[in-house]
């Protein structure tokens, strides 16, 4: 498979250049940029990009460049660090700003060049730096200025090129097909689509199951519910789904999955088990805790399942590359952020081994493939769930009283915009949040100590970056006034306004 391989440097922007080449159709993967040349050299890939940072070349302990991956005779492209880094390395001079250069900023030609059009002149770029380039390497040439500032650097012959700013996000006007003009000087055929993966997916399985039984952890989610699919036209009856009710479903949900699995043909054996998690869940409060404790259920349930079928020695998940991202620390210098119950949760030692044929995917790709797969739009279009269930959406200890709670507030969110399919088609998810908070309010005369909780809805892309949802008053007022009256146990309802990052999606 053609590869881009995208070297992290611990910007926050790493993710976006990945998706972005997926959006051209190239398979694209972000190693640390610390990975060995002999990994690197291992992929074959076409092509090459640094991705920023937040550090200067000049920090002690920076992260620093392999000059190695220069003798792979592959285009380089070089993204603010990464383009300070290279030029660096070369021979060129980079230089600590008077001033850090942060948000829109003015692009000028000023040379001939092979990477940016004529038509890019004059164009709105997004500068983040506090160091530059003042004096390109030997070979190279300065194509765009911003100001006084260098923002373009070039060696055509080599294939090396460097960029002060950001194109991967959309405040650059002409990023996208800056990034499509590096693509084709790669010489990428551009097959990364979604037949092309479900080939390449059903082929891996076949391959790494051979005559085994394998086991799928059915959420109910769109992501597992795909994965199953995959398996399925892969191996068939080979593989038996669990679909385990944790007690932390949203309202009728359990009824409701299985007969949709049913039309699915998928061999689906349901489990209850809601005592068994909040029994475990009981008094704990600490998130990490939680999910740990959710994660390694799942696990002793599957293994448990596992032991009844003859041959079962693997584990089918719906993980996908965000949950990758956020659990492990695999990009340079990123940061944990919290672990997935199917990723950072698992626990160390499993007896089962995991097959995830959506863990290289973003969201809005495997809903491509759902559809590309034939199934239903309720499946490919339902909103996405986690796994540990409402278990990240009730902030502090869970109860069984508390849970009851949040499914009839969540009901009634959920009920109420899909009321307005206009404004429901723009949403991403959609859904309600118990907080561990009690105030004060009077229903009937009477004075009320009861909890808060929180509406979300939120539009975005892919799961890595989120936007708030400009809600109609008179839809959250209604909301609002439902939850009050219907649902025993809260007393305020709040609307949640923060983007992603800072925040992340789920509160827990």
């Amino acid at each position: 498979m053609q590869t881009l391989v995208i070297l992290d440097f611990g910007s926050q922007y790493t993710q976006l250049i990945a998706r972005r080449a997926r959006e051209l159709n190239v398979h694209s993967i972000i190693l640390p940029f610390s990975t060995s040349i002999e990994k690197i050299a291992e992929l074959a890939p076409l092509g090459i990009i640094l991705s920023g940072g937040p550090n200067s070349v000049y920090d002690e302990g920076a992260p620093d460049l392999n000059e190695a991956i220069l003798n792979l005779e592959v285009p380089i492209l070089g993204i603010c660090y990464g383009m300070q880094l290279l030029a660096q390395h070369l021979g060129g001079t980079v230089e600590a700003s008077s001033t850090r250069e942060y948000g829109k900023a003015t692009l000028k030609k000023v040379g001939e060049s092979v990477l940016l059009d004529a038509s890019f002149d004059r164009s709105t770029i997004w500068m983040s730096h506090g160091t530059h380039v003042i004096g390109v390497p030997e070979g190279f040439s300065v194509t765009a200025k911003s100001g006084d500032t260098i923002c373009a650097i070039e060696d055509p012959v080599l294939g090396l090129f460097g960029l002060q700013f950001h194109p991967e996000v959309v405040h650059s006007e002409y990023g996208r097909q800056i990034l499509e003009n590096f693509i084709e000087l790669c010489h990428f055929t551009r097959d990364w689509t979604a037949e092309s993966i479900i080939e390449q997916q059903i082929e891996t399985i076949r391959a790494t199951v051979g005559t085994s039984k394998v086991i799928c952890a059915l959420s109910g989610g769109v992501d597992s519910s795909i994965a199953a699919t995959l398996v399925d036209r892969a191996i068939g009856d080979q593989q038996i789904c669990i679909f385990v009710d944790n007690g932390l479903l949203r309202q009728n949900e359990y009824d409701e999955v299985l007969a949709v699995y049913k039309t699915m043909g998928l061999q689906v054996k349901p489990i209850r088990a809601a005592k068994l998690f909040l029994d475990k869940l009981k008094g704990v409060t600490d998130p990490e805790q939680k999910r740990k404790i959710i994660g390694g259920e799942f696990i002793r349930i599957f293994e448990r399942e596992a032991k009844a079928i003859k041959g079962a020695n693997f584990l089918v998940q719906g993980t996908l590359y965000p949950d990758v991202i956020e659990s492990v620390a695999v990009h340079g210098s990123s940061v944990v952020i919290k672990s997935h119950h199917n990723v950072g949760g698992l626990p160390e030692k499993m007896q089962l081994k995991l097959i995830e044929p959506l863990r290289e995917t973003f969201k809005d790709e495997v809903r491509v493939i759902g559809a590309t797969l034939g199934l239903p739009e309720s499946i490919v279009q339902r909103q996405a769930f986690p796994g540990p269930g409402l278990g990240v959406r009730i902030v502090g200890e869970i109860t069984p009283e508390r849970v009851v709670i949040l499914q009839q507030a969540d009901a009634i969110v959920r009920e109420e915009i899909e009321r307005l399919p206009e404004i429901r088609k723009d949403l991403f998810q959609y859904f309600a949040v118990l907080l561990p908070v009690k105030s004060v309010g009077v229903m009937g005369d009477q004075r009320t100590y009861e909890y808060a909780v929180v509406i979300k809805a939120f539009h975005s892309d892919d799961i890595m970056t989120t936007d708030w949802a400009r809600l109609p008053y008179d839809l959250l007022a209604t909301m609002s006034s439902r939850i009050v009256s219907q649902v025993h146990g809260i007393n305020r309802v709040v609307y949640e306004i923060t983007t992603k990052p800072p925040a992340t999606v789920e509160w827990e």
